[in-house]
């Protein structure tokens, strides 16, 4: 699901991002998340839901339980922006490189 939360507004919370981190490595339950931090419950749901509505993780209910997954689709537009700088910026060492090469030659 995505709605209209830019994934980088999502990315710009400390917490949200150790939500992430959490879930890279297993998915896991509201409850289990919210073990891990010292907010209140609905502090971890809101965090929560503004990363399902960024399009950055999954909720599948499970019982009574709701687990929550990286999905990793939402991850392509912040992937889109970073290759583009660091396209850029190669490019930009490269031709200092050659530069720097084509003064050193002439001398």
């Amino acid at each position: 699901m995505r709605t209209n939360t830019d994934p980088f507004h999502a990315l710009a919370d400390p917490g949200r991002r150790a939500i992430l981190m959490m879930l890279s490595r297993d998915k896991q339950s509201i409850n289990t998340i919210a073990g891990n931090f010292d907010i209140s419950r609905p502090a971890i749901s809101k965090h929560v839901k503004i990363l399902h509505e960024a399009g950055l993780i999954l909720i599948k209910d499970s019982g009574r339980e709701r687990y929550c997954e990286l999905n990793l689709d939402g991850f392509e537009e912040v992937k889109k922006w970073l290759n583009f700088f660091d396209k850029f910026w190669k490019t930009k060492l490269q031709n200092l490189e050659d530069l720097l090469n084509q003064q050193y030659k002439s001398e």
